[in-house]
């Protein structure tokens, strides 16, 4: 038996600034872009993980109102889970990304513990954190 991550859902307020964010900064490709009533939903991936893909949808697409809403609040705060990428060359990553306009939050550096990291918000205010792993 085997078990692999397929998908990572991120939650944004507004799917075309996250894409310039995610797809133009981060460098992913869309894989698919789905609409569903008066919402849609776009999965984007990276060419080293063919099979892993995130899914960027508002609050509301596929949600009460209740829960929507709630997703909201916390989306608005800032308190979702941050996504975690690895690059081959975090400084240079951290160039394009920040040259696109993304919110810095941390510029690139040696962690105690490894790598070497840096943060950004996207447009929606998650937390997307950039790490290249230490040299052996």
């Amino acid at each position: 038996m085997s078990i692999a991550l397929r998908y990572c859902h991120i939650t944004v307020n507004d799917l075309d600034a996250s894409l310039a964010f995610y797809r133009d900064a981060l460098g992913l490709e869309i894989r698919n872009d789905v609409a569903s009533g008066e919402f849609r939903w776009v999965t984007l991936g990276g060419t080293t993980q063919p099979d892993v893909e995130i899914v960027l949808s508002e609050p509301h697409a596929g949600r009460s109102q209740a829960d929507g809403d709630a997703l909201q609040e916390l989306l608005t705060k800032g308190v979702l889970s941050m996504a975690m990428f690895a690059a081959d060359d975090v400084d240079a990553t951290f160039e394009r990304v920040r040259a696109s306009g993304a919110e810095v939050l941390q510029e690139p550096i040696d962690q105690p513990w490894g790598p070497r990291d840096c943060a950004f918000r996207d447009p929606s205010g998650n937390m997307v954190r950039i790490e290249q792993r230490a040299k052996a």
